[in-house]
């Protein structure tokens, strides 16, 4: 059965192994997530965000994150499911635990950075209602060719 806990630091490695499973397979490993994938407590927790797991049974599967960009805004971002986990609906659990974290935190809007290679990702983002706005110049990650946001 598949769960969703915050973070703790027992699972400190996963959000780094998670994400860089993906990363490696469809990019590459950017320095800004060498940066928080390596320090979360510091580079995310610290500054007002929030990380998640799924878990089944005592396995971690999932990650997700909330990025706090003000009091109003978060990111959800450092998303990623192991390749064994994948179409099970683990995403859109993380997806719909971070909409209502986020309004939890009184946030008014969730924003997003994706690429358009990653069509299966855009379209449930796009089904959670997360629209296209222009990407900004300094954008987080080389990555990044759109981003989205979802008024909560």
């Amino acid at each position: 059965m598949i769960h969703i806990v915050s973070y703790k630091d027992e699972y400190k490695e996963y959000i780094k192994s998670l994400n860089y499973e993906w990363l490696e397979k469809y990019f590459a490993v950017e320095e800004n997530d060498i940066k928080q994938l390596s320090n979360p407590q510091t580079e995310i927790l610290d500054k007002g965000g929030k990380i998640f797991f799924a878990l089944d049974g005592n396995t971690v599967v999932a990650t997700a994150s909330l990025l706090k960009v003000n009091d109003e805004e978060y990111e959800l971002a450092k998303m990623a499911v192991t390749e064994k986990y994948k179409s099970a609906g683990i995403g859109k659990m993380l997806m719909d635990y971070c909409i209502a974290e986020a309004i939890k935190l009184n946030a008014k809007k969730l924003s997003l950075f994706s690429n358009t290679k990653l069509s299966a990702a855009i379209h449930v983002y796009k089904k959670y209602g997360f629209v296209e706005i222009p990407l900004p110049e300094d954008a987080h990650y080389i990555r990044s060719n759109i981003m989205m946001e979802k008024l909560l």
